[in-house]
């Protein structure tokens, strides 16, 4: 009989985000770019997709990887569909090393050669995120870039995955608060974002006969 132990079972999109390799890394908003930037010339064989929520940004961001001489396309809607499929067909083969796109538009892709998914931006709604998990079809790594005011997004995809993305520190950027926060910056490097707080010790019954 053939062996069946390396057969996946669980197909679901929580179960198979929750195997996946993911960490985040906190950042600034305005350090988001050269944070992508460090994080693909850090990594060798790298065949990555970059996920933005616009059209716009999407561009932008190709448009700032190619003049840092790192060979990346763009695709998305307002792009005719042979344009896409040249694109993808391109990262496919290994003529280009980033790929940037929506959410709308991965769904779409047959992409099988991808070393590393980073989210860009995160999406609003938790599904999206999981859809993205699903694309990288628990091979290589998933890696999301969060700024502050993305930690309700983050606190809601952790909750619907049941899972908590490991947090990796990156030298040289440390998040502080963004110049039109209202909270204190950090001052330390290890310091979590808000909901990465740890919970308050409970009281328990003794302790409130003892201050009675």
């Amino acid at each position: 009989m053939p062996n069946q132990t390396t057969e996946k079972i669980y197909y679901d999109p929580i179960s198979v985000a929750q195997r996946t390799n993911q960490k985040l890394h906190l950042v600034n908003s305005r350090d988001k770019r050269e944070v992508l930037l460090h994080l693909i010339k850090s990594y060798t064989d790298l065949h990555a997709v970059v996920i933005t929520t616009t059209k716009r940004e999407a561009d932008a961001i190709t448009d700032y990887l190619n003049r840092q001489e790192i060979h990346t396309v763009s695709l998305h809607g307002s792009k005719r569909a042979e344009q896409n499929k040249s694109a993808a067909d391109a990262f496919e083969v290994g003529e280009v090393t980033v790929l940037v796109t929506t959410d709308k538009i991965l769904q779409s892709l047959k992409l099988s050669k991808i070393s590393h998914l980073i989210s860009y931006d995160l999406p609003i709604e938790p599904e999206y995120y999981l859809s993205r998990m699903a694309v990288l079809n628990e091979q290589g790594e998933a890696i999301a870039l969060v700024s502050e005011t993305q930690e309700v997004a983050l606190l809601d995809i952790e909750r619907v995955m049941r899972h908590e993305i490991i947090e990796a520190p990156i030298e040289g950027f440390i998040p502080a608060s963004e110049p039109d926060s209202t909270t204190q910056p950090l001052k330390e490097k290890s310091k979590k974002p808000r909901h990465r707080k740890q919970k308050k010790k409970r009281t328990t019954k003794t302790e409130i006969e003892e201050k009675a």
